[in-house]
């Protein structure tokens, strides 16, 4: 299941979260698992961003974003 999504009146987003991971790997699931489809025809802007978390240093290690 999808890590958390954002509604806003002109935007959607969706953000998958990885701990010591990648960012691209979160978007690489987004993308697998169709966590955007019930979104596509909804025609809000949508956003994809992929976030990772270092363990060692309790921060974001990186981030991307697709839309």
């Amino acid at each position: 299941r999808v890590d958390c999504i954002v509604e806003t009146p002109d935007y959607i987003y969706i953000f998958e979260f990885k701990l010591d991971g990648t960012a691209d790997e979160a978007l690489r699931q987004i993308e697998e698992k169709g966590y955007a489809r019930p979104y596509e025809s909804d025609g809000r802007t949508l956003y994809k961003i992929g976030v990772s978390f270092s363990s060692q240093t309790g921060t974001i290690d990186g981030w991307k974003m697709q839309g």
